[in-house]
């Protein structure tokens, strides 16, 4: 037997947060419902989800205003990193996200490690541009001055 529910976060493989979907009595039972996954589809569940989304996409909206004008304040910045350095311009040691996200963190911009796209860490002085991804819509590029220490 089946039964309607309807989720409140979104669930691998099943649906995204406020579909109504129809899935076993059992699984509904013993696993969404407990976990807070999904509620059982009702008038009143319905109506509070539909509320719930709208307060939702608001939020989301804002903070994709947000992103878009910290990505211009990003767009013009630029961090300059001090690294010892070797023959050839190779650098001791290297810079990684959590390094350039703490340089921007310095200069008051409210980045994480994790926002700070880097295939691998810079190994040898130059001027990089990094790219920082803001929101999943959102991307720009900082200026890294990579610069040895005197």
């Amino acid at each position: 037997m089946n039964t309607k529910v309807i989720l409140l976060q979104s669930v691998k493989g099943l649906g995204n947060t406020g579909d109504a979907v129809s899935v076993r009595r059992g699984f509904a039972r013993n696993y969404l419902i407990p976990r807070q996954l999904a509620v059982p589809a009702t008038m009143g569940s319905a109506k509070a989800i539909e509320h719930q989304k709208r307060v939702v996409e608001t939020r989301k909206a804002a903070e994709l205003k947000a992103a878009q004008a910290e990505s211009e304040r990003l767009a013009s910045a630029s961090v300059s990193l001090e690294r010892l350095a070797g023959e050839g311009d190779k650098l001791f040691g290297s810079v990684t996200a959590r390094d350039i996200a703490e340089a921007l963190q310095a200069e008051n911009f409210r980045i994480d490690h994790t926002q700070v796209i880097l295939a691998e860490p810079i190994k040898q002085l130059g001027v990089f541009q990094v790219p920082v991804k803001l929101h999943s819509t959102v991307e720009t590029n900082v200026k890294v001055w990579v610069v040895a220490k005197a």
